[in-house]
């Protein structure tokens, strides 16, 4: 099988969010969870993502599952437009994708221009008090706290300003006591002339993932908070980790849309 690590929300290599791209050629059924795992181990990036074709019909195209190296996640927004970019440009498949997902039927659809804009469930966002420590922890003082349900599994917390953001140094053990998966932190952008209106960081230790380059799942909760403070649906987010990347979103109700392009930077055969 060819296996293929594809970087995510960007458009050059060795930036975005690295993800591995398996494509399964049986139709019935994943391998053994076992398996699958060892494998996302052995691609030790954040996310490694297994889809196989489903029979021809009026459902989804393409069954998909995403593994970080220590678990399964239940959504994943950068290995799903890799997945998409994979099928795309080897000409697997053309037109809109339809994934069978833990979380419903996510659709990618591929743009002229090479981006692919993702239909993902939009994050239901909660209030919550700032847990004790949760300041020490992640090296700020919150400013908002909000849940980010059960598909996310985050805490969103909102910080003072850009280069707070950008100086985090969280300490992971305590952070990981906070939430299923982890912490997304953010703050309006200081100029957006420089093209996007907020940005964000991401810690997901209970993954096994201490940051996170660029994840699209955090951007179905970052959407609908920030849409709501700045009062437009359409955004642009810079999430600010080392290898950076930007996620164009669009919220549309329960339903947010987040844009990107991939690059595919290594193709191989899976031996094992």
């Amino acid at each position: 099988m060819r296996i293929r690590i594809v970087d995510a929300f960007t458009d050059r290599p060795f930036s975005g969010n690295p993800a591995g791209v398996l494509l399964l050629p049986d139709a019935d059924a994943f391998p053994d969870d076992t398996w699958l795992q060892d494998v996302a181990l052995e691609v030790n990036h954040a996310e490694t993502a297994f889809a196989h074709p489903l029979p021809g019909g009026a459902g989804p195209d393409w069954a998909l599952r995403w593994f970080t190296p220590a678990t399964e996640v239940a959504m994943c927004g950068h290995a799903t437009l890799a997945t998409a970019h994979v099928l795309h440009t080897t000409g697997v498949h053309t037109g809109p994708v339809r994934f069978a997902t833990r979380s419903g039927v996510l659709v990618a659809t591929p743009a002229a221009d090479g981006s692919v804009t993702l239909d993902f469930p939009t994050a239901p966002l909660t209030p919550a008090d700032p847990p004790r420590g949760l300041a020490e922890a992640l090296g700020a003082e919150p400013l908002t706290v909000l849940d980010t349900g059960p598909d996310i599994g985050d805490l969103l917390v909102e910080v003072a300003d850009e280069k707070t953001v950008h100086g985090l140094r969280p300490d992971l053990r305590p952070l990981a006591a906070h939430s299923e998966r982890g912490v997304i932190a953010t703050a309006r952008a200081e100029d957006p002339a420089r093209g996007y209106d907020f940005v964000s960081r991401c810690f997901f230790p209970n993954v096994g993932i201490d940051e996170d380059p660029v994840t699209g799942s955090a951007h179905t909760a970052l959407a609908p908070f920030w849409s709501e403070r700045l009062g437009r649906p359409a955004l642009t987010g810079l999430q600010a980790s080392p290898r950076s990347g930007r996620v164009r979103t669009e919220l549309r109700g329960d339903r947010t849309l987040l844009t990107g392009t991939a690059v595919t930077v290594i193709e191989g055969d899976l031996l094992a």
